[in-house]
């Protein structure tokens, strides 16, 4: 599966930013579809996403309820709402899918097959 990632961009400190990952297939709840994040100079981390075993989405500690995952099977694409953005949120975002990971694997980059060519985001003070 191809995932095509958008809706980054330049923001203020305290702005607001959605964004948006489709794929070339229809999604299903069989997919896990999460987010991860990569700042210049670190590694890439896990932003938040949704294991295929169902549940609430999961989110890293520094989303802090600033950001929402949400999925649209029928329009095969997630979102990532981005709220209260701060700079250290600065970072190119990627999403990523895989239909047989465990759980324990959810926040595990080198864990999915699938990534999207990422979108930056920039976030000034």
């Amino acid at each position: 599966v191809q995932l095509q990632a958008s809706g980054g961009g330049l923001v203020q400190a305290g702005d607001s930013l959605r964004l948006s990952c489709r794929a070339s297939r229809r999604t299903t709840n069989a997919d896990t579809l999460v987010w991860f994040r990569q700042a210049p100079g670190k590694e890439r981390e896990f932003v938040g996403g949704q294991h295929r075993s169902g549940g609430t989405p999961k989110y890293a500690d520094f989303v802090e309820d600033r950001f929402t995952f949400s999925r649209d099977n029928a329009k095969n694409t997630v979102y990532l709402q981005m709220n209260n953005l701060r700079p250290e949120d600065t970072a190119i975002y990627y999403c990523a899918a895989s239909s047989t990971i465990i759980y324990s694997q959810l926040r595990v980059p080198s864990s999915y097959a699938y990534w999207g060519q990422g979108t930056l985001v920039t976030v000034s003070s």
